[in-house]
């Protein structure tokens, strides 16, 4: 599934989208590979920082991206950037792998060790403080917006956002530093 010949040029979170309407619009399959080719690499990077092996990893890539061309058309730019959007999906199927697999062992051996799953409650407050930052990310400028996503969502150190999105370091952290300045305000307002 992995396109061959998609470029690896940086991708602006406006050409992004494109590609994302392209997809659910048209079933664009140049517009997939784009996107394929430009978030394969960094969806590695987070999974391998959260803890996952090459074949799960590969798996994770290969249902998120799947994941993304048979949901293009719910994606809402209106609600966040493409790469947040993807992140997240991938976020989730990595937790519901794991959770998968600790059934799995559940099952197959005893194990009297406390449930490693957050709460219900804390769940519930995971998510309502996601909203209340997603939201507040929908007020930052979207090259702000961006590189928090991918500072963030994706764990990305900064040297290699600023090699991803073709700027100078500097920019990177001048944009990390007014979007979480901006944030925070945001945040404080909206408590």
């Amino acid at each position: 599934m992995r396109p061959a010949d998609a470029t690896l040029e940086p991708l602006d979170g406006r050409e992004a989208a494109r590609l994302v309407a392209a997809i659910a619009r048209d079933g664009d399959r140049q517009a997939f590979a784009r996107l394929f080719a430009f978030y394969a690499p960094r969806l590695k990077t987070f999974l391998v920082r959260q803890g996952f092996g090459a074949s799960d990893c590969d798996d994770l890539i290969q249902d998120t991206m799947l994941a993304v061309w048979r949901k293009a058309g719910q994606f809402d730019a209106e609600a966040g950037a493409v790469s947040t959007w993807i992140f997240t999906i991938c976020r989730n199927l990595g937790i519901d792998r794991r959770r998968r697999l600790a059934r799995r062992l559940q099952d197959d051996e005893p194990v009297s060790e406390i449930d490693p799953s957050p709460s219900a409650e804390g769940e519930i407050i995971t998510r309502e403080e996601e909203t209340r930052v997603r939201r507040a990310l929908q007020h930052l400028p979207a090259e702000q917006a961006e590189v928090i996503a991918l500072s963030f969502f994706s764990q990305s150190p900064q040297t290699e956002i600023a090699r991803a999105l073709g700027i100078p370091l500097g920019t990177v952290k001048s944009r990390v530093r007014l979007a979480m300045n901006r944030l925070r305000q945001r945040l404080d307002e909206a408590s």
